[in-house]
């Protein structure tokens, strides 16, 4: 007579971040998007900074406008919320969003059409403002979906695969993010992973605008010889400000650096940005520092990656607004509407 007992087989335990969620709730549908398109990989950057982080998908507003940039949103963290807005008019979307609603944490992908030509009256006046969101653009230089047209970013002598040379100077949108008053402000390369996962973990956990502009290569229009936004061109000239180093305030992580070679910034949530292998006299705070690093890249023709700026003290747009704390979508109606009498008073002073 057997004396064997079956047993059953052991089953591996999913791997889960610190909410206790798998990764599946970060991911979204199948990108549609051409194959090594760079936008793909921040996308990937964006579910992998999401997850670590350990942010509740249900609690994140995703915004966007039209373009190959603004199709991203439907390929990361499928149950939060989305608004694909007209071209170039995202930032008005998020700002009323986030105002009804200031317990959602906001991202909007745009890109460079999007963003510096049909959009730029918005964007100007989200940085100014301050809003707590992260803002990114997906940066190739081009219009990817009508037959990649030179963009506003494209910068002056690159070639089109025409032959066409571009004869006007790109917008720097970092340097007009600080300019304007965005309290964070970074630019990555889509095929950089470890600084774009970093920059993008410290902009989740700032309370301000972050405005991370991402060169992200257009495999069908824009990545030939001539163009200045190819992958071979970015990683020839790309110039790295310093290591970039994040430690999420529910991490208890000891990181050691030589004497004088880091910069710590306190993020709103106590986390601590590390800025290391920088310059001995670079201040992350100082933002005359930052554009005068940009001014002086773009003089040597080299593409200058990192964080540029943060300035964690500023108020941000809802705080400035001394808004309740609770959503204003979820006020009763006699809270939002002034009383008869309040109208009547309004209306007697302008008599």
């Amino acid at each position: 007579m057997s004396t064997e007992v079956a047993t059953a087989p052991v089953t591996k335990a999913a791997k889960v971040n610190r909410i206790g969620l798998e990764m599946a709730p970060y991911r979204g549908g199948k990108t549609t998007l051409c194959a090594g398109c760079g936008h793909n990989a921040i996308t990937e950057r964006i579910i992998d900074a999401f997850y670590e982080m350990g942010v509740d998908p249900y609690g994140v507003a995703k915004f966007s406008g039209i373009g190959c940039s603004s199709k991203s949103p439907a390929y990361f963290l499928e149950v939060a919320h989305g608004f694909n807005a007209v071209h170039g008019r995202m930032p008005a979307i998020a700002t009323g969003s986030l105002m009804a609603n200031r317990t959602l944490l906001g991202i909007g992908v745009s890109g460079d059409g999007d963003t510096a030509s049909i959009g730029m009256g918005q964007f100007i006046h989200l940085m100014r403002r301050n809003l707590p969101m992260i803002y990114i653009i997906e940066d190739n230089g081009c219009y990817g979906l009508t037959k990649g047209q030179f963009s506003a970013t494209a910068d002056l002598g690159s070639k089109l695969k025409t032959g066409v040379v571009n004869d006007l100077p790109a917008i720097d949108t970092c340097a007009l993010a600080i300019e304007l008053g965005a309290t964070f402000v970074a630019r990555s390369f889509s095929g950089d992973k470890k600084q774009l996962l970093a920059i993008l973990k410290a902009a989740i956990s700032h309370r301000g605008t972050a405005m991370i502009d991402v060169i992200s290569p257009c495999v069908t229009f824009n990545d030939h010889e001539g163009s200045t936004k190819s992958y071979s061109y970015v990683k020839d000239h790309e110039e790295m400000l310093g290591d970039v180093s994040f430690v999420p305030y529910f991490e208890d992580i000891t990181i050691e650096y030589e004497p004088g070679t880091t910069k710590e910034v306190t993020m709103h949530d106590g986390s601590h940005l590390l800025l290391s292998k920088l310059p001995a006299e670079y201040d992350p705070s100082n933002s005359l520092h930052a554009l005068r690093l940009l001014a002086e890249s773009k003089h040597r023709g080299e593409l200058l990656t990192g964080i540029f700026y943060v300035n964690s003290q500023s108020k941000d747009f809802i705080s400035l607004l001394n808004l309740v704390d609770e959503p204003l979508m979820n006020l009763p109606l006699e809270r939002v509407r002034p009383q008869r009498q309040a109208l009547d008073e309004l209306m007697d002073e302008l008599r």
